[in-house]
């Protein structure tokens, strides 16, 4: 069952001068200044004078960068584009033991995936993101959000060698997961993401997700927000039974179909709060402030202003940084103007279209 907290409003910023309030977020990458890709083939370039220490403050410098480029563009809550990661499981199974890495696996044309193997009972050995958490929180000055790669996309993309099968792998992550978060509290964490796109590909598998979720959130506070992204798929094989998942939001990517699916959450009653994507990803044109309220009303069929999050669809890493920062900086525009709107009493919540 969706958490009853009441853990939306501490992101209201100081002096918001609207009575209602669209909290405004991106999922969580950014594409990366060409300059850090460039100090990551220096270390690993035996003729250069660049070491891992360079690398250390490359990213650092890179993650302030970007965490203020989120402010300026008026985000609510922010993240540091996940400059340090290259990829969402390989990142964190290089700091699980009990995996290992055997080379790349092919995944289409030219393109490869650092796969890696369960060789072991996987265990918690140190904090996986609370030195990258902490640094982001001491650049900004707005709220940070925390993106994690989910225990069911960490067990399903992974090769199990060492477990019964890929639930009870999952099961023992979830409470790995559970113990960086509670970390992450302790350090004044407040919005946690748990990232499962592998839920679109293999949505019968609903239930196990569920038992994670439910893993990860035991002992954490009601303060905390908890949200869950899933990639584009087919939602209505996994609602309602989202509605039974201890999560407080549920972040979901339609835009990049027209939102062909937003029917799927109006029967019966959508439980958690929605965080709906309001700009396409995997489009390089940047949406009018027209569009992207357009966009926004459609989440308005689904829950009322107080319980909708705006967000891109999904991650921006793709786009050119231009291109992603435009897109972000139309949708605080657009989320804006709609509040106004609603203040206004100029949409009814509930409808699409502004009254006459």
């Amino acid at each position: 069952m969706a958490r009853d907290a009441d853990n939306r409003e501490q992101f209201r910023p100081d002096g918001h001068d609207a009575e209602h309030f669209l909290l405004t977020t991106v999922v969580g990458s950014y594409p990366k200044p060409t300059w850090l890709n460039r100090v990551r083939d220096l270390v690993d370039d035996p003729d250069a004078k660049f070491d891992d220490g360079d690398l250390r403050e490359a990213h650092d410098d890179a993650a302030r960068v970007i965490t203020r480029e989120h402010e300026r563009a008026g985000l609510d809550t922010v993240v540091d584009g996940e400059m340090r990661r290259e990829e969402m499981v390989e990142y964190f199974a290089h700091r699980i033991p009990g995996y290992e890495f055997n080379g790349p696996v092919k995944v289409w044309g030219h393109n490869y995936f650092n796969k890696p193997s369960v060789v072991s009972a996987v265990e918690y050995d140190e904090p996986w993101l609370l030195d990258e958490f902490e640094f982001t929180a001491g650049v900004a000055e707005k709220p940070v959000k925390v993106p994690i790669t989910g225990p069911y996309t960490l067990a399903r993309w992974s090769f199990n060698e060492a477990y019964e099968d890929e639930a009870a792998l999952a099961y023992d992550l979830a409470d790995l997961v559970n113990e960086e978060v509670e970390g992450l509290v302790e350090a004044g964490a407040r919005y946690v993401q748990i990232d499962e796109p592998a839920l679109a590909t293999t949505p019968d598998d609903h239930a196990i997700v569920g038992e994670c979720i439910e893993r990860i959130v035991d002992g954490i506070p009601d303060e905390v927000r908890i949200c869950l992204h899933v990639c584009y798929g087919d939602y209505s094989r996994i609602y309602p039974e989202i509605n039974d998942f201890p999560i407080d939001e549920f972040d979901v990517e339609l835009c990049n179909d027209g939102y062909e699916q937003i029917d799927v959450f109006g029967e019966p009653d959508f439980e958690p709060d929605l965080a709906l994507g309001v700009v396409d990803v995997h489009d390089a044109e940047v949406e009018s402030v027209e569009e992207i309220k357009s966009n926004i009303r459609e989440g308005l069929k689904v829950v009322p202003p107080e319980r909708l999050t705006v967000s891109p669809d999904c991650g921006v890493k793709l786009l050119p940084r231009e291109v992603a920062y435009r897109k972000i900086e139309n949708l605080v525009t657009a989320a804006r103007e709609v509040e106004a709107e609603l203040d206004a009493g100029e949409i009814d919540v509930g409808a699409t279209e502004p009254e006459a």
